[in-house]
């Protein structure tokens, strides 16, 4: 797996280091084309645990790691087809996605997330995904979920469980607001804060320590201290797909589709 060059994601391993960068713009938005390189991925990635130590997960983008799932693209599906078609398709979508963070999280390689700017939704559970979230100071972590009438579909809520204390996920999960790299830190979601642009390099360091040591012992501390909770996982796709149906979200997702803002995701 030396290189790969997609359409909205690429990657390359060298020195013992896989570096998987998102550049779709505006704000590497995660739809259909994107799961589909992502897929491709992780089928590599499961063949790399010979030649590589860490995973480094990059945005190519000054404005942001990820702006979370592609609203327009999901609006678009649900006005193209029947009820029953869309929901279908729109749970087949989604344990697809659960199926790809779930191969980096059980990953045998310590996975690293180097993050800038927006981290929201979607981008913020592929972070969640990762062993290591290192954020430069123009961070901002976010559900914004709650504002559209849904929760996080990509497995946010077990994995913010799974991290951190319950005030902080309620917190983040039942208002809606962003939090900077500053108090990610404070309650534990980032483990190193870099200066402006820092952050890929800081990355890149961590896992030029982590190839230090053995990779089998790495590999089995993660699976120590990181459980997947596939129960909580299933049952969030559950309830994402149960709110998806009312008319509150297709009402705020048409909203959000029309929004001439250039950025109508930020809070």
């Amino acid at each position: 797996m030396n290189s790969f060059q997609g359409k909205h994601i690429s990657w390359t391993c060298a020195d013992a280091v896989v570096e998987l960068a998102l550049h779709r713009k505006p704000l590497n938005e995660l739809g259909a084309e994107t799961l589909v390189e992502m897929e491709q991925f992780i089928e590599v990635l499961a063949t790399a645990g010979d030649r590589a130590s860490a995973l480094v997960i990059h945005s190519t983008l000054k404005e942001g790691f990820c702006a979370g799932a592609d609203l327009r693209e999901l609006y678009s599906r649900i006005q193209q087809a029947k009820k029953s078609e869309w929901l279908a398709g729109e749970r087949a979508f989604l344990e697809r996605t659960h199926r790809v963070l779930n191969a980096i999280d059980t990953s045998p390689l310590t996975t690293i997330a180097a993050v800038q700017g927006v981290c929201f939704g979607g981008g913020f559970e592929l972070a969640l995904a990762c062993d290591l979230i290192i954020a430069d100071k123009t961070a901002r972590f976010c559900f914004p979920e709650l504002r559209l009438g849904l929760i996080p579909g990509f497995g946010g809520i077990p994995r913010l469980k799974r991290d951190l204390g319950n005030a902080v996920v309620r917190d983040i999960l039942l208002t809606g607001r962003s939090i900077n790299a500053a108090k990610a830190q404070t309650v534990g979601l980032v483990s190193q804060v870099a200066g402006e642009g820092e952050a890929l390099r800081l990355a890149r360091v961590t896992a030029a320590q982590i190839g230090k040591f053995d990779r089998s012992a790495s590999a089995a501390a993660k699976r120590f201290i990181k459980p997947i909770p596939h129960e909580e996982l299933q049952r969030e796709m559950d309830i994402f797909c149960e709110l998806l149906q009312s008319r509150v979200v297709q009402q705020a997702l048409r909203k959000f589709v029309e929004s001439t803002d250039a950025l109508p995701y930020l809070p």
